[in-house]
């Protein structure tokens, strides 16, 4: 079955977009941990889109892939905080955090680099990153890459996923995503109540079998 994955970096607007597919009427999942979520989810943001989208394009064939991308000195501080609010919980044995988060985190940041929370060492990971997604995604159909804060990222969007905007759609007078999780905030997702809403945890006939590719 086809999905959108959203393959941003945490802090590059992942839960503005997720609310925004709310309202779109998608079945949203921001970071997805469970096997039964990415069945029930028709789009997945965040964790571990961002460091497994070539699996999750084997896995799920036909889907779309949308980056996001936002500007270093706008990222570089919010990602810090991210980081250093999380860090006690990301540890690999530890960490109270779900195995798939922890390693994917790990794997995108290198948690155990002597300089993870400096200017330098986060820089080189979000360009290795991007230029990691955009070689992939080369001449590919299927990926988008937006700048949520840009003016015309939204049409962007929907144009992409051939979303008529017009009066039967709920989003029509909408010609930017909202702004949610601002400054030092980052648990707006929580709070979030809508039918739409997928849990990052769900329980199906494997009950909480955390998500793998095998």
């Amino acid at each position: 079955m086809s999905k959108v994955f959203i393959i941003g970096l945490p802090r590059t607007g992942t839960t503005s977009i997720s609310v925004a597919f709310l309202n779109l009427g998608f079945k949203v999942a921001h970071t997805a941990f469970t096997k039964q979520t990415f069945a029930l989810a028709d789009v997945i943001t965040d964790c571990p889109c961002f460091s497994d989208y070539k699996q999750l394009d084997k896995l799920f064939p036909g889907s779309q892939f949308i980056y996001l991308s936002r500007d270093l000195s706008a990222w570089l501080p919010s990602v810090q905080r991210l980081l250093q609010k999380m860090l006690p919980n990301l540890t690999i044995k530890t960490g109270q955090f779900s195995p798939v988060l922890k390693r994917s985190f790990d794997q995108t940041f290198q948690l155990s680099h002597p300089d993870l929370l400096t200017d330098q060492h986060l820089t080189t990971c979000y360009q290795k990153h991007r230029t990691d997604v955009m070689n992939y995604f080369s001449g590919k159909s299927c990926f988008l890459s937006i700048d949520i804060s840009k003016q015309n990222s939204y049409q962007m969007l929907c144009d992409f996923l051939k979303i008529p905007i017009d009066e039967k759609n709920s989003f029509a007078n909408v010609s930017s995503f909202p702004h949610v999780n601002k400054g030092t905030q980052v648990a707006h997702w929580k709070a979030v109540k809508h039918c739409n809403k997928v849990s990052s945890f769900s329980a199906g006939k494997d009950h909480r079998q955390f998500f793998d590719y095998n």
